[in-house]
């Protein structure tokens, strides 16, 4: 059973979750949803004997707002690695998907001590960051009033389904109280609302394409567990990713669309648990 858990880091505290025990493997979600996003995935991963931890981190989706935090995304990608070091976990396999691949390419490339392995599913790399459907946003959330207006409008179950909202990142609907479990925090709290709109207006491609310039130096084992009809992050993504990474193996996932862990939660859990003991 899943124990939640908060944590004291320099930007603040940070609800996570964990269950199992073995080596710890932690998981990073994207933009606008939280560790709900792994809850087919993290029970089959510790009953294969591994310690799962499930942060929410301050995405628009964690119910602590962090203030004091730094959540451009480098900001972000050194909170995860504070909070490797805070729990003084070693040998850790990162497992990102969407946004959360952007924050964990750019661990691997400033903050590389901790990680054994990684597992990236379909992510922002490279000049997708935020992919073209979605680069208008970091703009927009700057002008006043545009959170506020952008939370109230996924109120309306019917714009779920549109591209611009969870239409291409998952292939059939993402349960209503999952849902609610991501947008609920930042219609009801300004504080993370703020929270979102700092981390949005900071995104620019620049972060990913500077990591991608250093990933080269990242010798350990990289799984890329790719959606095979992805529409945000193309196929071509995940060849370039594996060209630049050392030791980089690509598997392609059937039926799905970027939130894997959603749409194909066994086929990814499998392919991780074998690649970890494959690679441990």
């Amino acid at each position: 059973m899943l124990i939640a858990m908060e944590i004291e880091l320099s930007g603040g505290r940070l609800r996570y979750q964990e269950v199992g025990s073995g080596p710890p493997v932690v998981f990073v979600h994207g933009l606008l949803v939280n560790g709900d996003l792994w809850r087919k995935v993290v029970p089959v991963v510790a009953g294969a004997g591994y310690r799962c931890l499930v942060p929410d981190w301050p995405l628009g989706a964690h119910s602590i707002a962090v203030p004091g935090a730094d959540l451009t995304p480098p900001g972000v990608a050194a909170l995860v690695a504070e909070f490797l070091d805070a729990l003084d976990l070693t040998d850790v396999t990162l497992v990102a998907n969407d946004t959360g691949g952007a924050i964990t390419q750019l661990v691997m490339a400033d903050h590389p001590e901790r990680i054994g392995r990684v597992v990236l599913t379909p992510c922002d790399c490279f000049e997708a960051f935020f992919p073209s459907v979605f680069a208008p946003l970091p703009g927009f959330l700057r002008l006043p009033g545009a959170t506020w207006l952008l939370v109230q409008a996924l109120r309306l179950r019917a714009l779920h389904r549109l591209p611009m909202t969870f239409g291409w990142v998952a292939k059939r609907p993402v349960p209503a109280d999952v849902v609610d479990s991501y947008l609920r925090p930042s219609r009801g709290s300004k504080a993370i609302r703020r929270d979102l709109r700092r981390f949005v207006s900071a995104v620019h491609n620049r972060h990913t394409l500077a990591a991608a310039s250093r990933l080269g130096s990242f010798t350990r084992p990289v799984l890329l567990a790719w959606a095979r009809e992805e529409k945000l992050f193309p196929l071509s993504l995940a060849r370039r990713l594996a060209a630049v990474l050392p030791d980089a193996r690509l598997e392609l996932i059937d039926d799905s669309y970027t939130f894997v862990p959603e749409d194909q939660p066994q086929a990814l859990a499998r392919l991780m648990v074998n690649f970890l003991g494959a690679t441990s």
